[in-house]
């Protein structure tokens, strides 16, 4: 007889350590005035304090292949190099050692990556619990959460949340909700409060990167489903006609949205983003720089965003780092595609394609972020179905036979 590995419930805890760690420490005002120190020390204190218990929980180490995290590992060596130069301060050391440990614990969680669905549960619960702090933090203090030297557009009030970070986690687990609606794995009721209120959140922090990405990858992920799923069938059709009665009736107000009432220049040059792209590029590097970069920072340039995972990773880790970065995506991609049509692959799909949609104005592919994390659920969903393990034989003690039985 055989048993399959069980899921402790502890490993969602690891989890939502990790997706506390990439919440990161700067961003809007709070309404009570956080030190940053003192979330550095949150965010950093539940990496450790997750690395330590996945620790607990796989005490002999046991790991499962996977060219993803293999890959990651791999990113780890362009960063130290870089970093030791420390052309960008200690605190490019200090980025190292916490991607070590957040790749480590992925290693160690591993071992209970199945292919199921356990991992997409624990990341909606994990990022809708983020999301409601944010609705309470409206409700409580709707000034400080929509304030002006963002445009009004949504921010966290209790926690230091950004207008990007609130519509990635948005768009995020409305995807992965309504892919769990349709293959029937959660229920009405629940779909509907997860997706309403992300929805909502969505549309008041004016995030077009997260919108774009959530339409696009949802209809890649229902397109894997449409030849063997009825129900996605009955979804797509209706969010098609939906779609065009909402862009016909709706579209001046769709547009103002998109807009946000920027001009048609400021819009072109994607917020001011190119000219830092431009400025970028035309820095004079050396050998070393454009092969292994100048170690890992802050994500900007010149005190400027980056806002673009690609040239974030070529400007930190050099050409390698993007090598690196790009074949995680091409390896996810080709599995997701040789994979039999299943739920699990459609939540992949809708993961993968997000990620590559929002890195055009988006940094964290090269660093330890909620990114990596939403990369490596996909991961984790397409990994093989763990083997079981054979039941131990239970030990039957000699019987003592008399001599004369013997004879």
């Amino acid at each position: 007889m055989a048993r399959l590995v069980a899921t402790p419930k502890a490993v969602g805890v690891v989890w939502a350590l990790l997706g506390l760690n990439t919440l990161g420490s700067a961003g809007a005002k709070t309404v009570v005035a956080i030190p940053r120190s003192l979330i550095q020390m949150a965010t950093m204190g539940a990496l450790v304090t997750a690395f330590a218990l996945a620790l607990v929980l796989n005490p002999r180490l046991r790991v499962r292949p996977s060219a993803f995290v293999f890959l990651l590992t791999l990113l780890l060596v362009p960063s130290l190099i870089a970093s030791v130069q420390l052309e960008v301060g200690f605190g490019a050391l200090f980025r190292c050692a916490r991607l070590s440990l957040f790749v480590g614990t992925l290693w160690l969680l591993s071992r209970w990556w199945d292919g199921g669905l356990t991992f997409v549960r624990y990341h909606v619960r994990m990022y809708f619990a983020v999301l409601v702090l944010v609705a309470v933090g409206l409700a409580v203090a709707p000034g400080t959460a929509m304030p002006e030297y963002y445009g009004g557009r949504l921010v966290g009030a209790l926690w230091p949340l950004t207008p990007p970070q609130i519509g990635q986690y948005s768009a995020v687990i409305i995807g992965l909700t309504v892919l769990l609606l349709i293959g029937r794995r959660t229920s009405g009721a629940n779909a509907a409060a997860v997706i309403v209120l992300s929805a909502v959140l969505l549309a008041m922090t004016h995030t077009r990167t997260a919108t774009l990405g959530l339409l696009a990858g949802l209809s890649l992920a229902i397109g894997s489903l449409v030849l063997t799923s009825a129900a996605a069938r009955r979804f797509f059709a209706w969010a098609v006609v939906c779609g065009a009665v909402a862009a016909v009736a709706f579209s001046s107000a769709m547009q103002a949205w998109f807009l946000r009432g920027q001009s048609q220049e400021n819009f072109a040059n994607l917020t001011g983003r190119a000219v830092v792209w431009d400025s970028l590029l035309s820095m004079p590097r050396t050998l070393g720089e454009r092969a292994f970069g100048t170690g890992l920072g802050d994500k900007s340039f010149d005190g400027l965003p980056i806002d673009n995972s690609w040239l974030a990773v070529y400007h930190e880790q050099g050409l390698i780092g993007v090598a690196l970065v790009a074949s995680m995506i091409i390896v996810l991609g080709g599995v997701a595609l040789l994979r039999p049509p299943s739920l699990p692959r459609a939540c992949a799909i809708f993961l993968i394609s997000y990620c590559a949609i929002s890195s055009y104005t988006e940094v964290g592919l090269g660093d330890a972020s909620a990114y990596l994390l939403h990369l490596t659920l996909a991961a984790s969903l397409l990994a093989a179905p763990v083997a079981a393990e054979p039941l131990p034989t239970p030990h039957m003690p000699r019987r003592r036979v008399p001599r004369w039985a013997r004879r």
